[in-house]
This record gives C-alpha cells, structure tokens and sequence, in this order.
C-alpha cells in the first residue's frame, strides 16, 4: 500500500470554513492595530541564530530546547523563527530607525516556529499577532500596548478574559533581588529538579514559571521582585496599573508572573481565557529596554505582546458563535450555452464587491443549489434561457426559501 503523505505531526492545516473564521479575525486585528495608529511591518521566517541568543537569551527554554536551527549551505547558522520580538529589534537596528520620529509603532502577522509538545491549539508551526512599540519609555505606552491587546479580545468576543500584570523591574531591583533570592535557593537546592539547580546562578527568575510542584513550592516561600523594586520602577508600575484603571481594564496584580524570554524589564502581563482550560494563556507580553542595545543599536526602550492565532480560534470555537457566511451569491446558469454569456455579469457582481460563484462542472438545478448551500452562499441567483431573454433573473434566499424575480440591471443594487 502507498504511503500518504500528512503534514508533519505539530503542525496543522487551516480548512474552509475554518479559514473564513480566521479571515475575519486577521481583518478584525489590522483594523484595531490601525485604530492606534499601528503600521505593519514584516520580518524573515528565518534570521541570524545570533538575533536570538543575544536577544532572547540563552537560559530560556526557546533557545536551549526549542529552536529550529540549521547550518546553510554557505555556512551561515539560521533560526526559523521562534518569537517575534527580537526580529523587529532586529530590523530597527539593521535600517537605522531610531533617527526616525519616536516612538515607532509596528504590528505583524507571522509564522513562529517550536520544537515542544504540541497541545490543544498549540502547535509547532503556529501563527502569531503581535505589535512592538520602539521609542518611549513612558508607562502610557505600556498602557496602550495591553489597551490595544484587552481592546481587540473584546472586539472579537473571546470569553473569560482576564489580565495578571507584574513588573520585573529595572537592573538595579533584579539585582537587590537576586542578592536574597539566590541564599534562598541554595537553601533549598535539595528541593529543586535537576534543570532548577542548573538554573539557579543563570537566571533564578525563570524559576517562577517552573511547572515542577517541587520547585513552586520552594518559590512560593522565596522572596518576592516586587518587594525589591527601585523608586522609579515602582513609580512606573504604579502609573500602569493607575492607567489600567482609568481605562475600566480589569487586572490582577501577581508578583509571580515571569515571562519566558530574558530580555523583559519592568511591566510584564499575560491574558488568560477560562474558555481554554488548564492551559489558559491567550497573549502577552512585556518592556524590554534594554533589548535593542543587546542587538548592536542604541539604547532603545520597546514593548509589545504576542497573541497566537490558533488559541484566539480555539477560543472563539467555545462560544458556538457561527462561521460567517462564505458567499454572498451563488449564479446558478441553467443552460450550457449561456455559461459563457454571463461571464460579464458575474465579473461585473464581483467588482461590485460582492462575493460570487458559479457552477464550474456542468451541474443541474438541484446539485447547484446544494453546492451553494456548502459553500455558505447566503443568495442564489437563478437563470435560465427564458429569465435571460425577458431580461430577469430569480434570486433565492438560501436560508428562508424566499424567491423574487429581479431585473438584471438591478441585480448588483438587489443583492447589494
């Protein structure tokens, strides 16, 4: 028996009418980006190995497990893209962007790449809205950044949402914290995993978001960031959180929260969907000032946040909201030899804006109309020899059964 071929396991392929769906959120998302004056920006699939261990960091689970890294055939070492952060860094570094007027707004729609367990909308290919936020170090644009991110939640409907915000400071609180954080772990290192005690002197933060009951039961007792913040981070979380609440955005404050890559300073937030279950992250993200530096440009204060596309599905499944309709109108030519008569007026429906197909096969009445009815076609119109002769044609609604004779000069204004 012959093999056949399937997409590789974590990834998936993106069906009708799944796709309409999608369609519909991706255009819902460009058009809050541009509401907040956002501009789009697009980056590699694949970059530098480099961009990512500088920038990520190399004590992250992305790069020390996850990265789809390769050697090319002139030796270069390349990364498919993991996250979307520190290529835009990137590219602000590489086109000399910070002589532009600041800050600078951008928000992308891209494919990240991930060898990890692929779960419940999670997968290893996974598609990704983001925005960064390069220029501005004041809390009102950490307002906007998580403003725009609750403001487009809301806008496609997505259940259950809630908002933990924390603040990971600047260096000189990670450093007063890591004085007593690090005596605390060692204390306990009998307690920790193996991959905890390897990563106590690294980055001991990490360990907040460990998944081990051992190791959260050690940071439960560990001293807490937020008791270690300087006068200015403090002041610049207080301002966020006091922004939030002008807004009527509801948060959670949790000391705990970490995110996963090195680079994140001072406000850090993640989004959470009850919908989704155990696994309840639908986005987030975080400052990260010192990032552009990391990467070779000046010093560059940035924000932004990541939402995967396949979650914000997975949960606008669990409201039974309906797929929206695929077609506006279905043409259904009765006789073969006007088929190619009518060309012109199904080219001239669609440049109506009106959204149209037609039999392609040589099809009867009956299986048109069921071809119409699975491609969600909200109107049929119907025309035979006769109906062209005399000039008229009959459109159906699919849903009611309703019919009327319409004129073909003012089909398009009818079905418009």
């Amino acid at each position: 028996m012959s093999h056949r071929p399937s997409a590789p396991r974590g990834t998936h392929d993106v069906l009708p009418p799944e796709t309409r769906r999608r369609e519909d959120l991706i255009d819902t998302a460009r058009a809050v980006f541009r509401a907040y004056g956002f501009e789009g920006i697009v980056t590699p699939t694949f970059e530098e190995t480099e961009v990512f261990v500088r920038g990520v960091g190399t004590s992250t689970d992305i790069v020390r497990k996850e990265m789809y890294s390769f050697t090319d055939q002139g030796g270069r070492e390349l990364t498919l893209r993991p996250e979307g952060t520190a290529p835009v860094a990137r590219a602000f570094v590489q086109h000399g962007m910070h002589k532009r007027q600041l800050p600078v707004k951008f928000w992308y729609l891209a494919p990240m790449f991930r060898q990890e367990a692929p779960q419940k909308g999670r997968f290893r290919e996974h598609y990704q809205l983001g925005v960064e936020v390069l220029g501005s170090d004041s809390p009102l644009v950490d307002i906007e950044v998580i403003a725009v991110l609750a403001d487009l939640y809301a806008r496609l409907g997505v259940p259950d949402i809630g908002l933990r915000i924390s603040s990971m400071g600047d260096p000189e609180s990670r450093a007063a914290h890591r004085e007593a954080l690090i005596p605390h772990l060692e204390r306990n290192s009998a307690r920790l995993s193996e991959d905890a005690r390897g990563r106590l002197n690294e980055n001991p933060l990490r360990l907040f978001d460990s998944k081990d009951d051992g190791v959260q039961a050690v940071m439960a007792e560990a001293p807490m960031l937020g008791d270690h913040l300087t006068d200015e981070a403090s002041a610049h979380h207080d301002a966020v959180t006091a922004g939030l609440q002008k807004l009527g955005i509801d948060f959670e404050s949790d000391p705990t929260l970490v995110r996963g890559m090195d680079y994140y300073t001072k406000t850090v937030f993640e989004f959470t969907c009850g919908a989704l279950g155990a696994q309840s992250a639908i986005g987030g993200g975080g400052r990260y000032d010192g990032l552009v530096e990391q990467l070779g440009g000046p010093p560059t204060p940035g924000i932004g946040f990541g939402t995967g596309v396949e979650r914000l599905m997975l949960a606008l499944e669990s409201t039974g909201v309906e797929v929206p309709a695929g077609l506006r109108c279905y043409v259904a030519i009765l006789d073969d030899d006007l088929r190619i008569e009518l060309l012109p007026l199904v080219a001239e429906l669609r440049a109506a804006g009106i959204s149209v197909e037609t039999d392609l096969r040589g099809r009867g009445l009956k299986a048109m109309m069921k071809h119409a009815a699975s491609r969600g076609a909200e109107q049929a119109v119907i025309i035979g020899k006769r109906d062209y002769d005399d000039g008229v044609a009959t459109v159906r609604d699919m849903q009611t059964g309703d019919q009327q004779q319409v004129s073909l000069a003012r089909l398009s204004e009818v079905l418009q």
